[in-house]
């Protein structure tokens, strides 16, 4: 019958198959990017939450954590990426599942195994998953870190451990808070792609996934093969030759002049003609450019032209811009009128707070062309990104607004994920104003450490709730 059904209507089977391959591009995720590195099956019997997910999760986090703490205050950050915790657990995953015992313990009722089988992938990515909240976008540690080594560092500020400790965690579980009641915007959307996610995606299939043998290489064997190379690269920069961190000709040339070494040192300078051999200082502040979009990485190269090169030169040596020519170009450091350094210590009060008739009296506080202008285009910066996100992702914002009320189309990956419960809302809800209420409570009790009163708090917030969702779509979609 159904052969004679085929001769009846021989475009049957090719209408079928050609609405099935239609209905498969439907699916499939519009970002050729993600498309080509994510897998598009799933297998939701695999286990996750495991002993060696927890064990290894909660190591992984502590010890990067605690790496890029120490590592944030070299002259070049290292920021050290939840890749190495990636490729460093497998072996001791894998070491677990052969070793450990794979018996059933009874607690309260609940069965539970050491070891449930082989480690899987799923157990990696969970794994990285904990190790990832060790390593803060742009800065490599809690960002709340710095604001607390200023305070205790450069104005010798009695800060106690528990209110320091309340302060981190208030402003890291804030942010998580954030994130997932932004989920539907900043997740969910198949356009919030997160470029530097997928060179992890790709490791982790680099890792686990079996490929047959070709004419080139296999994914692992180019993993092995670049590891191994950079190695030895990082040998001649970081042991050999140090001097290639960094290495400017001009400052060689003319290694008297003043002008050449603000023109071309890339410490104290603007580095023109200066070069790196250290990856760690090529990533240092923009993260890596492997894994960002061209249009992105072309972008910030434009700036930095125009900033360094022009901007700032024209501020320094023609227009001598806030008397520009008695600082050094490139500093952090705060001066006074005569180019002598600015003791702060002698315009505060006990408490801390601005002695108006000391610094009447002491003179006028100035900053490096180079700092100054980096400020004010920190405060251009915060309007630039509310302006760019309403006039190119404002339509998306306002779909997806809608779309959470209605039921949007799914790609692959989405419709992957329906097989899982999702987070409850409430949870991060709680985390949010948990976060929020502990820290209105410290602006009351550590009033004197805290030194933000409850309403600078309050407005914080808000300031908070306005910028996290543009800013979470630049960096979705530009890895910047």
């Amino acid at each position: 019958m159904a052969a004679k059904d085929q001769m009846q209507d021989p475009e049957k089977p090719n209408k079928d198959s050609s609405e099935e391959v239609a209905e498969e591009e439907v699916e499939r995720c519009s970002v050729e990017e993600v498309a080509l590195v994510v897998p598009e099956t799933d297998d939701p019997s695999l286990p996750v939450m495991t002993f060696r997910v927890w064990t290894l999760g909660l190591a992984s986090c502590i010890v990067l954590i605690f790496l890029n703490t120490f590592f944030t205050f070299r002259t070049q950050p290292l920021t050290i990426s939840a890749i190495l915790m990636q490729i460093a657990v497998l072996p001791i995953g894998r070491f677990m599942a052969r070793t450990l015992p794979r018996r059933e313990h009874k607690v309260f009722g609940y069965g539970f195994s050491l070891n449930p089988g082989p480690f899987n992938m799923k157990e990696h990515v969970i794994i990285t998953i904990f190790a990832n909240c060790g390593v803060s976008i742009g800065g490599g540690d809690a960002y709340s870190i710095g604001a607390i080594t200023v305070m205790k560092a450069y104005y010798k500020q009695n800060l106690s451990f528990l209110c320091g400790l309340l302060i981190v965690l208030t402003t890291q579980i804030l942010g998580y808070g954030w994130a997932g009641l932004l989920r539907k915007y900043l997740v969910d959307p198949v356009e919030m792609w997160w470029p530097a996610n997928l060179a992890q995606v790709s490791l982790f299939r680099a890792l686990h996934e079996r490929e047959h043998k070709t004419k080139g290489f296999t994914r692992m064997q180019f993993f092995l093969i670049a590891m191994g190379a950079s190695f030895v690269y990082y040998a001649l920069p970081g042991y050999l030759l140090p001097i290639l961190t960094f290495f400017s000709w001009v400052c060689w040339a003319w290694p008297h002049s003043i002008t050449a070494q603000q023109v071309g040192s890339g410490y104290h300078g603007l580095g023109v003609g200066a070069f790196t051999l250290d990856w760690a200082g090529i990533s240092a502040y923009h993260g890596s450019p492997l894994v960002s979009p061209w249009h992105s990485i072309a972008n910030v190269g434009i700036g930095f032209i125009m900033f360094i090169y022009i901007i700032v030169p024209l501020c320094y040596w023609k227009h001598n811009t806030f008397d520009a020519r008695k600082f050094p170009i490139f500093s952090n450091q705060l001066f006074k009128s005569d180019g002598l350094k600015y003791d702060t210590t002698k315009i505060l009060t006990p408490e801390y707070d601005l002695n108006v008739s000391s610094y009447e009296s002491y003179g006028k506080l100035y900053l490096s062309p180079l700092f100054a202008l980096s400020i004010a285009s920190g405060f251009a910066r915060f309007t630039a990104t509310l302006t760019h996100v309403a006039l190119f992702h404002g339509s998306e914002i306002m779909k997806q607004s809608r779309a959470a009320i209605n039921n949007a189309k799914l790609d692959i990956h989405a419709k992957l994920m329906q097989s899982y419960k999702r987070v409850p809302q409430w949870w991060f809800l709680a985390l949010l104003l948990g976060s929020a209420a502990i820290s209105l409570l410290m602006s009351f009790v550590w009033k004197d450490e805290v030194q933000l009163p409850w309403w600078g708090m309050i407005f914080a917030f808000g300031l908070a709730f306005i910028v996290t969702l543009p800013i979470g779509v630049i960096q979705a979609t530009t890895n910047q």
